[in-house]
């Protein structure tokens, strides 16, 4: 027994030492490509996490509910619902039928989850078996554009560097596309997977204004149009790149100015009424009930008194 406990301490420190040396050449070889080639971490495949693999395991029942989905479509048109998917980028693996599908899929789930709660008997499980389904149909919908949303309001924050970095790099005497493809690996979400497809059209022969188009219709974002649209109009009249690239993100870093400034503005009053309404009667009903308490079982109240 002892030999075999010796034995396994031994093996276990043998396959440790082996897998540290595995992991430093590893990285080794990570670095040495990267170098090679200029191309660093954003451009090798992110293994996904254990959350969004179970998501999509559970969206691919949607696709068995996709014929009906289709037809049921209330506040959720084909062309709306790939107009979203746009947007948000198309988030795991989801198509227009897909997304159809799992709506239904959710709201039949809800119905099943609110009669289990009814035979179980909970409380209030009568009107679960009305708003589950409800909200596993339209938070489907709200969840995608909120998706959108928040992935648009990334590509806003990101875009002022981006187009400072261009700027540089294009007064240094680099063409556009050349600039694009170096700048575009060392940043991160909406920008790097836009700007990658663009440059994967213009390769595939796609028309510059066409591509640029592309990038319009992917994203509503005002900063980003403002700029796609000033480089369309740069491109048929001329006009400098780098100087449009170096005009657009000063005028992008003074919008955001502004936009802070705004949801600062707008944070004030929330605050003040959370104080008035929250914060202010629950330090006067800390406060008066210590005094009562005081009063009552002090060492010279009420209670002391009388006893």
């Amino acid at each position: 027994m002892i030999i075999c406990v010796l034995l396994f301490i031994l093996f276990f420190a043998v396959s440790l030492r082996e897998w540290y040396k595995y992991s430093q050449e590893k990285q080794r070889l990570m670095r040495k490509v990267e170098n090679i080639t200029l191309f660093g971490k954003h451009d090798v495949i992110k293994s996904e996490s254990t959350y969004t693999k179970f998501l999509k395991k559970i969206f691919k029942y949607g696709d068995d509910f996709s014929d009906l989905g289709q037809r049921i479509n209330f506040f959720s048109e084909s062309h709306e619902v790939e107009d979203w998917l746009q947007k948000a980028g198309y988030p795991f693996d989801l198509s227009v039928e897909r997304f159809q599908g799992i709506k239904i899929f959710l709201t039949i789930f809800g119905f099943l989850a609110g009669f289990v709660l009814l035979i179980l008997g909970f409380p209030f499980s009568q009107y679960a078996m009305i708003f589950l389904p409800i909200a596993g149909y339209l938070g489907t919908i709200l969840l995608l554009k909120n998706k959108a949303k928040s992935r648009q309001e990334k590509l806003r924050y990101d875009l002022p560097d981006f187009l400072d970095t261009v700027s540089v790099t294009l007064q240094a005497g680099v063409g556009l596309d050349q600039a694009l493809r170096e700048i575009v690996v060392y940043f991160d979400g909406p920008l790097h997977e836009e700007f990658s497809r663009f440059n994967q059209e213009i390769d595939l022969g796609v028309p510059r204004e066409q591509a640029y188009r592309g990038l319009l219709k992917r994203n509503d974002n005002q900063e980003f149009q403002m700029l796609i649209k000033s480089l369309i109009q740069g491109m048929r009249l001329g006009v400098p790149i780098a100087t449009t690239f170096k005009l657009q993100a000063d005028e992008m870093r003074r919008l955001r100015k502004e936009q802070i400034k705004e949801k600062a503005a707008k944070a004030s009053p929330k605050i003040t009424l959370i104080t008035t309404f929250l914060v202010a009667p629950t330090a006067i009903l800390m406060i008066g009930g210590l005094v009562l308490l005081n009063t009552l079982f002090g060492e010279n109240g009420l209670g002391s008194i009388l006893g």
